[in-house]
């Protein structure tokens, strides 16, 4: 009996020993108390070997994870035989305050909870930024410009970060959402100052926020990642280089630790466009300037010849892009055909206020003389400052247009109920012709009629002149040999033609505008003897073929807007160059005028 008792207790002493024993699980965390950003690490440990991770996910309440390690390791001591499991947590906490650290479940144990004090940064933005608090190496403040924006207004965020101890591989990075685009503006600027005895690296920078809807908007503020020197690991390095450097070879080694700075979220209260905003575009802003200049600034030309006409938008809280095309809210009246160069944007900061502006030129060319007058131009805005509709304005302008010089006479304007009117006289400045009509000449009609008589014979006497001569020349063409001569071959041949075109693929190759225009208009000319073209767009419409058609069109415009030019398109479609039909090669050399 005693035997058999004795063999239980040993068989019942056996299996406990067989069983496995229950692993352990500690946390613990390297600091106790952090500034807001910084980061603490929390050491998990588990007295096994296991491929488990533990949970988590009661952590990421109140920090964001940021980076994590996992090791073993197995021990043999008197042949008794031990193992651990660690896993390493970098931990930022997102709020200050006492926060408390929940246990933590590994298998079927649990951590203790731990408590850790976060205090120290103020990264609210608001509208005036302290500097960095006395416990805090990085902080940052965040300024707005304004908190009850319009919608599709500019409002400018300068974030100044303050760095204490050295970074390396920093990134500063802010979203933005549907509700809100938002761009970096400008490059950042960097200072130093000095705080109760810790020097301080200043980055300040600034972003632009334009709000897409009104009401309520949320976003989430700018965010610092970085690496930073562990406190309890030694850097054998020195900080050298900006608070954006490189990472020196102790960091690499294990030395650092991640560093997480998030500014809270921005909140905006942003306005409707209001009813009374009854201009064509959405403009709001300060303030809006609209001036011009011109070239020539006379404002007098010839036909043919280009005036241009810059103009110069600003608006105080609006970007470039925002601005209108100020070629489609200009008049042109009849007679005047106007060429709007590419514009050119540009973003500026103004007093901590975003400046937009828009450069634009606007080539006008007259087809014909005259007294023309541009309508005044009108750019509709909205004053965010004193809440009205304002109009930045152009006033109207006068132009005077003279007749091409060397061109063709202009015709004679009829002269109402005047039949004693006088002979036109040549007016020097432009060859124009002029009506002079003297007072009185009702009256005095007997003694102009003598000389109007004398005009008119004096022209029947040329013309018949000109009929004679031209009979002539008809029977001295037909008594000439059949055979031409190789100077009249070389003609007949188009020879102008021939050297225009060499002339112009010249040009082409050097870009010459000017140049290449004028090759175009003499092989016109040559092309088309009896009637050439006066402009290229003439050119382009009489040859109708697509091929000429855009090349021709961009030479024109870098003519009459000073664009720069590229002649790779107009030297490849006059390689091959139109060929005359069956009809233009039968006209003569000298016309019939017999026919």
């Amino acid at each position: 009996m005693n035997k058999t008792i004795h063999r239980l207790v040993v068989a019942l002493l056996a299996g406990v020993l067989s069983l496995p024993a229950l692993a352990a699980v500690t946390a613990s965390l390297d600091r106790t108390h952090v500034a807001l950003g910084d980061t603490v690490r929390l050491l998990v440990q588990t007295d096994a070997s296991t491929d488990k991770q533990p949970d988590i996910g009661p952590l990421q309440q109140d920090f964001d994870v940021l980076g994590s390690s996992h090791g073993s390791s197995t021990q043999i001591v008197n042949g008794h035989m031990s193992s651990q499991t660690q896993v390493t947590l970098f931990l930022s906490p997102k709020h200050e305050g006492t926060i408390r650290i929940p246990p933590l479940s590994w298998g079927a144990e649990q951590s203790a909870a731990l408590e850790l004090i976060v205090g120290g940064g103020t990264n609210a933005p608001a509208q005036g930024g302290a500097g960095p608090a006395d416990a805090a190496p990085v902080s940052m403040t965040a300024t707005l410009d304004q908190n009850h924006p319009y919608v599709q207004s500019s409002v400018v965020l300068t974030l100044r970060l303050y760095v204490g101890v050295p970074l390396s591989q920093a990134s500063l990075d802010m979203p933005g959402s549907a509700d809100v685009l938002v761009k970096q503006l400008g490059e950042d600027t960097q200072t130093t100052e000095s705080r109760n005895g810790r020097s301080y690296q200043v980055v300040e920078r600034k972003y632009l926020l334009i709000p897409q809807r009104s009401g309520q908007i949320s976003l989430k503020g700018p965010t610092l990642d970085a690496q930073v020197q562990d406190a309890n690991v030694p850097d054998i390095n020195a900080f050298f280089g900006n608070a954006f450097g490189s990472m020196p070879l102790g960091r690499m080694m294990g030395t650092t630790r991640p560093l997480r700075l998030s500014a809270s979220t921005i909140e905006l209260n942003v306005q409707p466009r209001p009813a009374a905003a009854t201009g064509a575009d959405w403009l709001p802003a300060q303030k809006v300037t609209l001036e011009e200049t011109w070239r020539p600034d006379n404002t007098s030309v010839h036909v043919g010849e280009p005036l241009t006409r810059h103009l110069h938008l600003t608006a105080l809280g609006l970007t470039g892009a925002q601005l209108p095309d100020l070629s489609k809210l200009m008049t042109v009246p009849d007679g005047l055909n106007p060429y709007p160069d590419q514009a050119k944007t540009d973003d500026s900061v103004r007093s901590g206020t975003l400046l937009g502006s828009r450069d634009q030129d606007i080539a006008l060319i007259a087809s014909q003389p005259g007294h023309y007058e541009l309508p005044a131009l009108k750019v509709a805005w909205w004053d965010t400052v004193a809440n009205v509709q304002r109009e930045a304005t152009l006033p109207a302008r006068t132009l005077d247009v003279l007749p091409a010089v060397g061109g063709q006479v202009a015709s004679i304007p009829p002269v109402a109920n005047n039949p004693a009117a006088a002979l036109p006289t040549l007016d020097a400045p432009g060859n124009a012709l002029h009506l002079n009509v003297p007072p009185g000449s009702m009256t005095t009609h007997a003694s102009v009629w003598p000389w109007v008589s004398a005009v008119f014979a004096l022209l029947w006497l040329g013309t018949g002149f000109a009929w004679w001569r031209a009979r002539n020349t008809r029977a001295f063409i037909a008594s000439a040999p059949a055979t031409p001569s190789p100077a009249s071959a070389d003609r007949a041949a188009g020879l102008p033609t021939g050297k225009a075109l060499s002339e112009l693929q010249r040009a082409c190759r050097d870009n010459d505008a000017q140049t290449a225009r004028q090759a175009v208009l003499v092989w016109a000319a040559s092309f088309w003897p009896d009637s050439p073209p006066r402009g290229l767009q003439a050119i382009a419409q009489r040859l109708a073929d697509p091929r000429f058609t855009e090349p021709l069109q961009q030479l024109d415009r870098a003519c009459y807007t000073a664009a720069p030019w590229q002649g790779d398109s107009l030297a490849q479609a006059f390689a091959q160059p139109p060929k005359q039909t069956a009809t233009e090669k039968a006209k003569p050399v000298i016309p019939n005028l017999y026919d």
